[in-house]
């Protein structure tokens, strides 16, 4: 892959405006470390500013990812981006930055990296002798709709692309700006090629707002499915994660505003907190919620079989334990009592068109 030379300032740490992570650990593939310490030169140390954020434009190898995992309702995905601005501490993608060199922690949210070829990357790949038709999750691991896209415009040439050819595919965002793109999206909807996750894990605006600092309010989320579903765009709700102690007493409030919304499914899965995650989530806890933070673990860690975490397949989203069979039955109870379904639908995967897509040489 290319990447344009990415420079930017460096931080340790902080209580940040704006941004999720309180910490800025190495990643663990890193040879060198880094500690800062008061020399006595400088005098009186001044705050630090907030973190700015620096796009880096990569030059992709390949696009499309397959998955073998059985928790995930998917078998092949697409990420536009590395990296993502909306800051959610809890996000199980940050480990992925250590391969870059960069931290999991501040640098995660702050240092993107943007897959300008995504959209040519994935019409050659569609092109393929042998391909096989199934749909693609996009957004499975950074949000599509993250706030560079207003700019960029990656997801938008993506969807373009599937549009053109009739291949289905699905989105995962917790951003109202999917609406844009429901020119695109609407028509595919009427012929059961797209649907649309939002993911909101709470409808408490502060604990929002510390959770996933960047990302669309839970309000406004709940109207981008409102908007979805009236334009005839298929539209579930994901109660993801879901946080013991802090969040998981609103989840009948979710599915309840979601149903009525016009929701048509529901899911959800249980906070995970693997590799660096596990520090930067406590660190988080201990600096907002400092009253729950021990309650918070200790539950958890009763979900988790004494762990942690757990990345054991089938209890890795779900948990273990009769905390988490309490959890699963509550959530079930609920989206019986409004209506929603408990699987996804099936989208046409016979409708693909490649041939369609050579007449696409002269957009790129």
């Amino acid at each position: 892959m290319g990447l344009k030379t990415l420079t930017g300032d460096h931080f340790d740490g902080g209580v940040f405006k704006g941004r999720g992570a309180t910490l800025n650990p190495e990643g663990r593939f890193e040879s060198r470390s880094r500690e800062v310490f008061d020399d006595g030169w400088e005098g009186e140390v001044e705050p630090p500013a907030t973190p700015r954020t620096f796009v880096t434009e990569e030059t992709a190898r390949s696009i499309l990812s397959e998955n073998d995992s059985p928790d995930v309702p998917f078998e092949v995905s697409l990420n536009p981006y590395r990296g993502c601005e909306h800051g959610c501490v809890y996000c199980y993608a940050r480990p992925s930055h250590a391969y870059l060199d960069l931290s999991p922690g501040l640098d995660f949210e702050t240092r993107l990296f943007a897959k300008t070829n995504a959209a040519v990357l994935l019409r050659e790949a569609l092109q393929r002798r042998g391909y096989r038709c199934r749909p693609i999750a996009i957004g499975a691991n950074t949000d599509p709709y993250q706030p560079i896209e207003r700019r960029l415009r990656i997801t938008r040439q993506v969807i373009e692309v599937l549009a053109a050819c009739d291949h289905p595919f699905t989105i995962v965002t917790k951003n109202a700006m999917v609406e844009r793109d429901l020119d695109l999206l609407a028509p595919l909807a009427a012929r059961n090629l797209v649907q649309v996750f939002i993911s909101c894990a709470t409808l408490d605006a502060e604990v929002a707002r510390h959770l996933e600092p960047r990302a669309s309010a839970p309000t406004r989320r709940l109207e981008t499915v409102r908007r979805l579903a009236a334009a005839g765009v298929p539209c579930g709700v994901l109660v993801a994660p879901v946080v013991p102690f802090l969040t998981d007493a609103g989840i009948e409030g979710v599915i309840a505003q979601a149903a009525a919304a016009g929701a048509f499914t529901a899911g959800f899965v249980l906070l995970r907190l693997p590799y660096e995650i596990k520090d930067l989530f406590k660190d988080w806890l201990a600096q907002h919620f400092p009253l729950k933070a021990a309650h918070v673990m200790s539950r958890l860690r009763a979900m988790r079989d004494g762990r942690e975490n757990d990345a054991r397949f089938g209890s890795r989203t779900r948990g273990t334990g009769e905390f988490a069979e309490l959890l699963a039955a509550r959530f079930a109870l609920a989206c019986r009592r409004h209506g929603l379904a408990s699987a996804r639908k099936s989208l046409d995967a016979t409708q693909f068109k490649p041939s369609a897509l050579s007449a696409q040489l002269s957009l790129f």
